[in-house]
């Protein structure tokens, strides 16, 4: 160990020193170091890889050791665990070196107190090597949470959209200058947009357009509308009830709903509010045509898309990445561990060629080690994919065969290549791997998520980069919560009281006795006079606990509170997407790094109303 790399102990971090004589590390674990660490490159011994590297006895199955003492359990003889997962890509101690254990009764005695033990030891040894266990990973703005059980051990393939996803823009930047051009494109159709400023703060993912209304809405996971806002201004609980409390959001709608599914909507969706505001006013000029909500809407549409296709937007973008990508540096070293473990990476991306060369070659280039490039990672890269039609149908496959981008027709994907349109059925055949052996991670609920769990059924990771700021808010506000709640409870106490109280009373009038002998026993003036006073508690709490209430959330944005909630104690209707189309989501793909390649995510404990008790990590 000591001749692959030098270290000290730190508390909670493993500070490591790069080897730089080594060309390769031979084995790379997430620990917590610096950034110039962890990025150049350093090395743990390691008897598994370097035997396979040698070409020695562990070289004939991946993950088998010098000794032939681990095998992998390949996709024709893996099983389905207890849990529904498929065991491929599992390790397994060979039968003669499993019987060797039991013969010296190195792990005699009942399994739960060899389990306690050995948990205890992993649990000293983690800290001690400074990495973070999976639960406190996953109690950090950082972490990967789990909707539905994956083994990554048992995915072959995992596919990466890029905009969003790989390569992370700076939202005040990229949608500012889309906003920008999209206005300019509005003032030459007539439109008056001279006055108006992009406020990135006046939306968030997951709300809903509602065309017909010009409103923007926030759903609970029912569909039902918590919050709402015509055009820039909010409107009032009252309100929203007058206007939608008949209704449901239904995303079936689509000639009515727009759900904002992704960071590219936040512009639009600004845009549109903006000039909702100008048609109330009187301001759009009558020559442009009686124009509804539903017109408007169609005209930021038809400006946005003269944007992004005219290639003004992208050429910026070309030119000065640096002003448009925040840099994440543990990004390809997270790509790296992935394919390093015998993943086949793919990058399938409704961006150009061009384009994706240009972003790809920025984010990912100088943090790569040994003079490697962004498509050495990748087995495989789909451009001008067209998602979703990409999971849906089959479209003509192009090859890319020169780097100006000149292309050939292309009947057959094959493992390096780089293609343009094409579809999901030729990867899988291509790679010859289906359904649930394929991760596939983006950032659109929709285009990425859904339509490639719907149609094939594959594993799905979304990114929201926004968890992390809200992570950060409701840690911040848990004094204001804890406070809120406790009034709730209080009132709820209160008037539990209160209710009991009258229906005494009603029982009284009717001549009939009382819930309890006690009650029955209280005069008219006591029974009245208590629950005069309880009333007052009541309406005072009402008071306090209202505007708490509505400031709720509002450290991650004041109009329109939490990304994830809806109300105090719902999830919002994005949340409910996310639970219902991502196996995992978290907040950037460098997280991964955080954990392993053979990471076994399990989802958490989804509670009822009616359970009794919550069990967590700390109840076991």
């Amino acid at each position: 160990m000591a001749d692959s790399i030098d270290f000290f102990m730190k508390p909670r971090f493993l500070i490591l020193r790069p080897n730089l004589s080594r060309s390769r590390p031979s084995f790379s674990l997430p620990i917590i170091g610096t950034r110039r660490e962890r990025h150049r490159g350093f090395s743990l011994s390691c008897p598994v890889m370097d035997a396979k590297k040698a070409g020695g006895p562990g070289s004939s199955v991946e993950g088998e050791g010098r000794d032939g003492v681990f095998s992998l359990t390949p996709s024709t003889k893996s099983d389905v665990d207890y849990l529904g997962e498929s065991t491929k890509g599992d390790l397994n101690v060979q039968r003669e070196h499993l019987q060797a254990y039991v013969e010296i009764g190195a792990l005699g005695g009942p399994i739960e107190e060899i389990a306690m033990k050995e948990a205890k030891e992993a649990e000293t040894l983690l800290h001690n090597l400074g990495i973070a266990d999976a639960l406190a990973v996953r109690q950090s703005p950082r972490g990967i949470f789990c909707s539905r059980t994956l083994n990554l051990r048992s995915i072959g393939a995992i596919g990466y959209d890029m905009d969003y996803t790989l390569v992370h823009y700076n939202v005040m930047a990229w949608e500012g200058r889309a906003y920008d051009y999209g206005m300019a494109n509005l003032k030459s159709m007539g439109f008056p947009v001279d006055n108006l400023q992009f406020d990135p703060d006046l939306v968030i993912r997951g709300l809903v357009i509602d065309r017909e209304n010009g409103n923007l809405v926030k759903a609970d996971r029912f569909g039902y509308i918590k919050r709402a806002m015509h055009g820039t201004k909010m409107l009032s609980t009252q309100a929203v009830s007058e206007i939608y409390g008949r209704e449901l959001v239904d995303l079936r709608k689509e000639s009515r709903w727009v759900f904002l599914n992704t960071l590219f909507s936040v512009s639009e969706a600004v845009m549109f509010m903006q000039l909702v505001d100008k048609l109330d006013q009187g301001e759009v000029p009558a020559e442009l045509g009686p124009l509804d909500y539903k017109g408007l809407y169609k005209a930021v549409e038809k400006a946005l898309f003269r944007a992004h296709v005219e290639g003004q937007l992208k050429s910026e973008i070309m030119a000065e990445p640096e002003r448009f990508v925040e840099p994440d540096p543990e990004l390809p070293l997270a790509l790296l561990d992935q394919k390093e473990a015998g993943k086949r990476l793919l990058l399938i991306t409704n961006s150009d060629y061009h384009y994706t060369n240009k972003m790809m070659h920025h984010a990912f280039n100088k943090f790569l080690p040994n003079d490697m490039v962004w498509r050495d990672l990748f087995d495989m890269v789909i451009v001008s994919a067209r998602k979703p039609e990409f999971f849906q149908m089959s479209n003509p496959l192009y090859e890319v065969v020169t780097d100006d981008g000149l292309m050939r027709p292309c009947f057959k994907a094959s493992s390096g290549g780089l293609y343009s349109g094409g579809s999901a059925q030729m990867v899988e055949k291509s790679l010859d791997l289906q359904g649930d052996e394929i991760l596939y991670v983006g950032d659109h609920i929709f285009t990425d998520v859904s339509q490639s769990k719907v149609h094939l059924r594959w594993r799905t990771a979304l990114i929201c980069r926004e968890l992390e700021d809200e992570f950060d808010a409701i840690i911040k506000s848990r004094g204001h919560k804890s406070a809120l709640i406790k009034l709730i409870q209080q009132k709820e106490i209160v008037g539990d009281l209160f209710d009991q109280l009258r229906l005494a009373l009603q029982r009284r009038q009717h001549f009939r006795p009382a819930q309890s002998l006690e009650a029955t026993n209280m005069d008219d003036s006591e029974l009245t006079e208590s629950m005069q006073k309880l009333l007052i508690v009541m309406q005072r709490l009402d008071k306090k606990i209202a505007p708490m209430l509505e400031a709720d959330g509002e450290l991650f944005n004041k109009r329109w509170g939490y990304l994830s909630r809806a109300g105090l104690w719902d999830k919002s209707h994005l949340t409910r997407q996310i639970e219902k189309y991502a196996d995992i989501y978290t907040s950037r793909v460098s997280n991964f790094l955080y954990y392993t390649p053979f990471m076994y995510f399990r989802s958490q404990e989804q509670t009822l109303a009616h359970d009794p008790h919550s069990y967590t990590i700390a109840d076991i």
